[in-house]
């Protein structure tokens, strides 16, 4: 089998998994993998989903959290699966503000980035575009999550990536750099999991290594 049709069976594959399990999008695999590796979902979370459309990342996470876990999704476009229990926005996550995000919850667990920019074929530009959406994304995380909060966001592989993955380093215990099988090889994306919201005021000295 070559390359190309490996690549094709590959993706099809996961599109028929997502099918039949009644997900909306193949890209659950790749959150699902993440959380079976870093344990970044549990029981009864408050979970922000950014750039939430189609909505099969919230789907997963709505599996995570149960019944007493707390579901926010932001895109540009309403959904069109439906998602009980979870509140979602439409606008613009350069727009909301922090207050709109977190509604009545104090703080979030978990925000979920797979974001990703209209991609243009042009190179340089779509990597600007990702850094943007994914430091858009890192702010979010940094108002919004509780001590012990956890990450995930999508970013492409560019000239900014290091520096990015470095701000996420100051943020959190842990951070890992994952390409799940679900992505497609030529893909230069990533996806950076911080594991651990450092409590804001502790010096760096206690903090221990990343």
């Amino acid at each position: 089998m070559s390359k190309l049709r490996e690549r094709k069976h590959r993706h099809d594959v996961f599109f028929e998994k997502a099918r039949k399990a009644g997900f909306a999008a193949r890209a659950v695999f790749k959150l699902e993998e993440i959380d079976q590796r870093y344990r970044v979902l549990r029981p009864g979370q408050r979970v922000l989903d950014l750039g939430c459309r189609p909505g099969s990342w919230l789907q997963y996470a709505s599996g995570r959290v149960g019944a007493q876990g707390v579901l926010v999704g932001i895109d540009r476009e309403p959904l069109e699966v439906t998602i009980p229990g979870a509140r979602i926005l439409v606008g613009d996550v350069f727009a909301a503000t922090v207050e709109e995000l977190r509604g009545n919850q104090s703080a979030l667990d978990v925000v979920l980035s797979d974001m990703a920019p209209d991609t243009s074929g042009i190179r340089s530009l779509d990597q600007a575009r990702s850094e943007a959406l994914f430091e858009r994304a890192l702010e979010i995380a940094e108002a919004t999550l509780a001590p012990g909060g956890n990450f995930v966001g999508k970013l492409f592989q560019g000239p900014a990536f290091q520096d990015l993955v470095k701000r996420c380093r100051a943020l959190f215990e842990k951070v890992a750099i994952v390409k799940p099988k679900g992505s497609r090889a030529e893909s230069i994306e990533q996806y950076v999991v911080g594991l651990g919201r450092r409590v804001a005021g502790v010096p760096e000295e206690r903090r221990g290594a990343t």
